[in-house]
């Protein structure tokens, strides 16, 4: 299982500079990847191709870009430029999100949300293998072409938990992204799922990239409680509540890896056992030394 950063904590006070030092170090560390969530104000595919010239060999992916505000001929003419100032090393994950976010923040209509991604893949599918598009669906379109920046396009990767998301993913991208998965729940719902379309459509075995935060710390109750507090929201969104009730626990802190080094490494080779082929570690907290001390696990553990 491929080891990597989720970089996405630092989002919450975005700093450029804080952003890149953290990819070098991750690459440096010698992990695999790096991986950031599109949210709030920092573009992710632009913090990829600025980190495409402090970097050489990390691969760079986002999780998730969110469709309902991009069109995809717009993402895909970002993606193919990321992965040309990366020199090929551009992984574009992408996603629904969630009628909320949908709803009360893009003040958007969340309807027809598989139509919506068919139409999506669609239209960027080509555009980031051809460079042209004679699409024309319900939801998404583009006719047109122009020169492709790259001979080579990024990998594409779908955000996928239930049934309907995970054939699509199988079927038309290279795996999968998630965030709050357990290892019950992916060695009974996500593995089987996307590695039965891909079969299916012809398709190498897809990448399962599983996300979850990891704190090292000689206070595991506390951080329990700070994870469960800050991630209260994902227990209530429907996709994310159905995989929880297959791992069967209350919350995305109780499948967080939380505890000592040893207790760490044994729960990244659980989600190994489960399935996943990467993990990206959204590292956490009480002071530098508990982060510096998840460094290591991950580290070693490459």
């Amino acid at each position: 299982m491929k080891i990597a950063i989720n970089g996405s904590g630092l989002l919450a006070r975005p700093n450029l500079d804080v952003l890149l030092k953290d990819i070098t170090r991750a690459e440096q560390a010698g992990l695999g990847g790096y991986w950031l969530a599109q949210t709030g104000l920092v573009d992710s595919l632009t913090v990829f191709a600025v980190a495409g010239n402090s970097t050489s060999s990390i691969e760079l992916g986002t999780a998730v870009v969110p469709t309902w505000p991009r069109h995809p001929q717009a993402l895909a003419a970002q993606a193919l430029t990321t992965q040309a100032a990366t020199g090929g090393r551009t992984i574009l994950g992408i996603g629904l999100a969630h009628k909320p976010s949908v709803e009360d923040r893009w003040r958007m209509t969340w309807e027809k949300p598989i139509r919506h991604m068919l139409d999506y893949l669609g239209v960027l599918e080509e555009l980031l293998a051809t460079g042209k598009s004679s699409y024309e669906g319900e939801v998404w379109s583009f006719v047109g072409e122009a020169p492709l920046p790259v001979d080579n396009p990024p990998s594409l990767m779908l955000a996928a938990l239930g049934d309907q998301m995970l054939r699509i993913a199988g079927k038309r991208s290279d795996g999968t992204i998630l965030w709050c998965v357990g290892p019950k729940t992916l060695e009974r719902q996500i593995v089987p799922g996307i590695s039965e379309a891909a079969a299916e459509a012809g398709r190498p075995a897809p990448r399962v990239v599983a996300s979850l935060p990891v704190w090292v710390t000689d206070r595991p109750d506390d951080a329990h409680n700070v994870v469960a507090d800050s991630l209260t929201i994902y227990g209530q969104l429907p996709s994310y509540r159905a995989m929880l009730d297959i791992e069967g626990v209350d919350g995305p802190a109780d499948i967080s890896l939380i505890g000592s080094e040893a207790q760490v490494a044994e729960g990244l080779a659980t989600i190994a056992a489960a399935g996943a082929t990467d993990f990206t570690a959204v590292i956490q907290g009480f002071d530098q030394d508990e982060r510096e001390r998840a460094w290591q696990v991950l580290a070693a553990a490459v």
